[in-house]
């Protein structure tokens, strides 16, 4: 089969990425092997080709929103039949066993793994996965659109509760990319108003599609203060921005797995009236099941752009020049 690999970090305009042929992956015991339809393009991806976080093997072969059918199963792996349609996420593994774990935050587990880090993903052929982590799709969403929320869509879910924005509330959303467009349309379907600070005006314009209730320029203070306030743009400096802009006791949630230094925050003008800062590591399987029952309740559709996956290195390249809005989805 046909997979993308990292070859070595560099930026991504220097094409990381390689495509090889390799050995087709046979699902061992407790794992399904899915023949892969699509692949969600996310911000993560770009990070591991350039480097701001390492590859944790050799070629890995990325991608963590992967889509397709069951074509063959390990011995004692139960939950999936051949021909059933599932979803691949980011998080691939747990230990079961650590405190956190015992306590219901596996995402927070001492020896997690994840798909396109540590186990290979779904920029290929085919993939596997341990059947356990993976997800059975609503029939209410097609494969291009459910792609994107195997990973924008989940975690920025877990942000949005980690925001803790009360009902009716106000939220701020920084940086609207894949994420923070799927985010939003959560949010207002729940009655939130949302107000959406980024730069680039192709997302700009998305927000206000979507019918945010006010869009700015990411350094701009919202119309209102803010209950809570996701920070989705991988930029530190915008940590004391968003903090001055939350209401006495707001919360700010960066949801980013990777985030440039965040310069010197005033105790008196940015975290005093009780506002909290919070980061989001990853998110749990409850997460993702609640996630997609939403989803497809509310009609939560993203705005994808298609690629074929011949053309990985161009939609990440895209990705990194900000030539798209929404979600960008590879396909086979």
């Amino acid at each position: 089969m046909q997979c993308w690999v990292v070859d070595h970090v560099a930026s991504i305009d220097e094409q990381p990425l390689i495509r090889i042929e390799r050995a087709e992956p046979q699902p061992g015991a407790g794992q399904v092997r899915v023949r892969v339809s699509c692949c969600g393009v996310c911000r993560t991806d770009l990070h591991l080709a350039e480097g701001d976080l390492p590859p944790r093997r050799p070629r890995v072969a990325v991608g963590h929103e992967v889509v397709g059918r069951v074509d063959a199963v390990g011995d004692g792996a139960h939950r999936f039949a051949v021909g059933d349609r599932v979803g691949i996420p980011w998080l691939a593994h747990t230990d079961g066993t650590c405190a956190f774990c015992r306590r219901g935050a596996e995402n927070l587990c001492l020896q997690p793994q994840f798909t396109g880090w540590d186990v290979d993903g779904g920029y290929a052929d085919a993939c596997v996965a341990n059947e356990a982590f993976v997800y059975r799709l609503p029939e209410e969403l097609d494969d291009e659109h459910a792609a994107p929320l195997l990973c924008a869509g989940i975690i920025g879910y877990h942000a949005l509760l980690r925001a803790a924005v009360p009902p009716g509330g106000r939220l701020g959303i920084y940086g609207f990319g894949s994420s923070a467009h799927i985010t939003a349309q959560i949010a207002l379907r729940q009655g939130l108003a949302v107000h959406v600070l980024t730069r680039g005006e192709g997302n700009r314009k998305l927000a206000a599609e979507l019918g945010a209730d006010s869009v700015g320029e990411a350094a701009d203070a919202p119309p209102e203060p803010l209950d809570g306030a996701i920070l989705f743009a991988p930029a530190g400096e915008l940590v004391p921005v968003a903090l001055r802009a939350l209401d006495r006791g707001g919360t700010l949630a960066v949801a980013g797995i990777w985030l440039s230094d965040i310069p010197a925050i005033s105790y008196a003008d940015e975290l005093f009236q009780e506002k909290q800062l919070r980061s989001v590591t990853a998110n749990t399987r409850r997460d993702g099941e609640e996630f997609l029952r939403l989803a497809a309740r509310l009609d939560i559709r993203p705005t994808t752009v298609g690629y074929p996956m011949t053309a990985a290195q161009d939609a990440l390249a895209d990705l990194a020049h900000g030539r798209f809005s929404g979600s960008a989805v590879l396909h086979n």
